[in-house]
């Protein structure tokens, strides 16, 4: 019987999740499976991969051939990197120890530059968010200056208009008193 290590599609509309199952090659895609090994969950960020490392590992020394995307997930969780040691300690070049050394050694390095991926992008997320408070306080500070010269000039219009309602005003008593003084002068002038 020819096996696969497929992904078996689970979820709803829109919103995929999938198995990681051992199939028969001609069994149907959701169909009849021999042994689910894992999960994969895309819609997280990173893809979230819950997978039995021992049968994954157990499943690719039978011989079982995996999809493109499962040979994937495989790879990163470090099932062919395990298995290319396995096979080092069978020839012979290092023992078993020693493979266990590397592949620990392997995934800390991994797990180091997946946490300084992480840190990089959190570090352009605050950047990000910084310089959009940054320019929001900008154009607050834009439109506050905008309105404190249109306030400034409505004030100078209304003091403009109070002082020429003053002016008109003053000009309307003196041209509604009387001229008492032009009188005296003509009687000064008659009496010499």
């Amino acid at each position: 019987m020819a096996t696969k290590i497929r992904l078996q599609r689970n979820g709803r509309k829109n919103y995929a999740f999938y198995s990681i199952v051992i199939a028969d090659v001609r069994a149907p895609r959701d169909g009849k499976f021999t042994e689910k090994i894992g999960t994969f969950n895309p819609n997280t960020n990173p893809a979230t991969v819950d997978l039995n490392f021992e049968r994954a590992l157990y499943w690719v020394n039978c011989g079982a051939q995996p999809t493109d995307t499962v040979r994937n997930i495989l790879s990163k969780e470090g099932v062919y990197m395990m298995k290319h040691l396995e096979g080092g300690v069978k020839k012979g070049a290092f023992g078993e120890a020693e493979a266990q050394t590397k592949f620990e050694a392997w995934k800390q390095n991994k797990q180091s530059g997946l946490e300084a991926l992480k840190a990089k992008e959190e570090a352009a997320k605050k950047d990000a968010a910084k310089a959009r408070f940054d320019a929001e306080k900008k154009v607050n500070e834009d439109k506050a200056k905008a309105l404190a010269d249109k306030k400034a000039a409505v004030l100078a219009e209304e003091a403009a208009k109070v002082a020429e309602a003053a002016a008109a005003k003053a000009a309307a008593e003196t041209a509604a008193a009387p001229a008492p003084a032009p009188a005296p002068a003509a009687e000064e002038a008659a009496a010499e």
